[in-house]
């Protein structure tokens, strides 16, 4: 393919504006034209006027990641600024906020619409990522199941037995959710391979943003916090060390790296599988 030649500065796009969004934003938007979208217009308007006193070229575009319409206008804008060269995808909502039917509207269908919208507009070395979840890796679907949450047409996927069978509970939804980024990406790779461009998850554990404090305060016992005690971590992941595995997945260092996930968890998920007591 033969990119288009742009004389301005290469283009970011961070979808997203909270502790995460916009700890990605600041490491990533140096120098470059970024484009910081949210659905919330207050959130949105606070972190671009920040931002701007800091010196960041930044453009708000308020945008719900659910509506596909929203989704396309988001990347056509983005294209149509500069060369493209990361999209990374954090806007999402939580089970201890959000009900099941919420969650997949946001958590699955948003991500898969950031997909195939950005994907018909990346140019060779554009380089997504999306923010998932360490819940992915607990899902315990079928292979066909899968298959199906990777592959189906948008307008399926609600509709999917995986995502039936979760019903009201919220917990299972951001679970299934966070699954399906993970195969969805494995199968979009071809595609993005074919523009020359990449596409990957990442999956933060307990990171301290005001969504973690909020799944922390529903959290009557105590257990996610202890987890974090006894997997040996002793504590959450701050939003910078998110932003620096978003960096290594959306710079050069890691062109040779695209359809996978990035597991940036303290060694929860592996003590959960391995070491921890079940009742």
């Amino acid at each position: 393919m033969q990119d288009r030649t742009y004389d301005g500065r290469d283009v970011v796009v961070v979808t997203g504006a909270g502790g995460m969004g916009s700890a990605i934003a600041r490491r990533l938007g140096s120098g470059r034209t970024l484009i910081l979208a949210d659905a919330s217009p207050e959130q949105l308007d606070r972190v671009v006027d920040e931002m701007s006193a800091e010196g960041y070229a930044v453009r708000g575009v308020l945008t719900d990641v659910s509506d596909r319409a929203s989704v396309e206008k988001l990347a056509d804008i983005a294209s149509g600024e500069g060369r493209l060269t990361a999209v990374v995808h954090t806007a999402g909502v939580a089970a201890a906020t959000a009900s099941a039917r919420k969650i997949f509207e946001v958590d699955l269908l948003g991500t898969v619409y950031v997909i195939d919208a950005f994907e018909k507009v990346a140019v060779r070395g554009t380089s997504l990522v999306c923010v998932s979840s360490m819940a992915g890796h607990y899902a315990s679907l079928s292979r066909e199941d899968e298959a199906a949450l990777a592959t189906a047409p948008p307008e399926e996927l609600l509709g999917l037995a995986a995502v039936t069978a979760v019903g009201d509970d919220s917990t299972s939804a951001y679970i299934v959710a966070k699954r399906a980024n993970h195969v969805r990406v494995q199968a979009a790779a071809l595609a993005w391979n074919q523009r020359g461009a990449r596409v990957n998850t990442v999956s933060p554990g307990v990171i301290s943003t005001a969504m973690s404090k909020a799944e922390a305060d529903s959290d009557s016992n105590g257990h996610m916090l202890r987890m974090l005690e006894e997997c040996g971590a002793g504590r959450m992941g701050t939003p910078g060390e998110i932003a620096d595995a978003v960096a290594f997945l959306a710079g050069p260092q890691s062109l040779y790296i695209t359809g996978t996930d990035l597991l940036v968890d303290g060694g929860q998920a592996g003590w959960i599988h391995w070491h921890m007591k079940r009742e």
